[in-house]
């Protein structure tokens, strides 16, 4: 997880203060079905590289969702709206909160965070993710055949 985490940090720009990290958190169900979170993995080795606190158990899922990749973008939406809840607000009173996920697709799952977070009293929050989807139909050239693209679901 190590050189992941060392490719998100020479993302990150300059901010001139960061109180917190968050991990995007799993629910309770999918984390025992998986054995880890992977966004709390990229946390911890992002936290240590900049000597900031993660609060790991503040941000909560409180709803077993459907998984996002299989869900259209208007029901991503519906799919986590209160989905996350926040125990102690006054841990975050103020706090500028850097957000760690892993993958971000349509951003639905970060923007939920966020509201939550902001909800509760935190300052900004700022997001960091490993990588991005494309959405295919966003791509320019798409002169080629479909065959021509591997990852497509043609």
């Amino acid at each position: 997880m190590t050189p992941l985490a060392n490719l998100m940090l020479t993302t990150l720009p300059q901010l001139d203060t960061i109180d917190m990290i968050i991990p995007v958190p799993l629910h309770h169900a999918r984390l025992c079905q998986r054995e880890f979170n992977q966004a709390l993995l990229l946390a911890d080795q992002i936290g240590r590289h900049l000597n900031i606190s993660i609060s790991y158990t503040n941000l909560v899922r409180t709803t077993s969702t459907a998984p996002q990749t299989s869900l259209s973008r208007k029901s991503r939406l519906k799919n986590l709206r209160h989905a996350f809840a926040v125990r102690h607000p006054t841990q975050l009173m103020n706090k500028r909160i850097l957000l760690i996920d892993d993958v971000f697709t349509t951003g639905t799952t970060v923007n939920e965070c966020a509201r939550t977070l902001r909800r509760s009293g935190s300052a900004d929050v700022f997001v960091l993710t490993l990588a991005r989807t494309i959405d295919q139909n966003l791509i320019p050239d798409r002169t080629h055949s479909p065959a021509f693209y591997p990852f497509s679901s043609h």
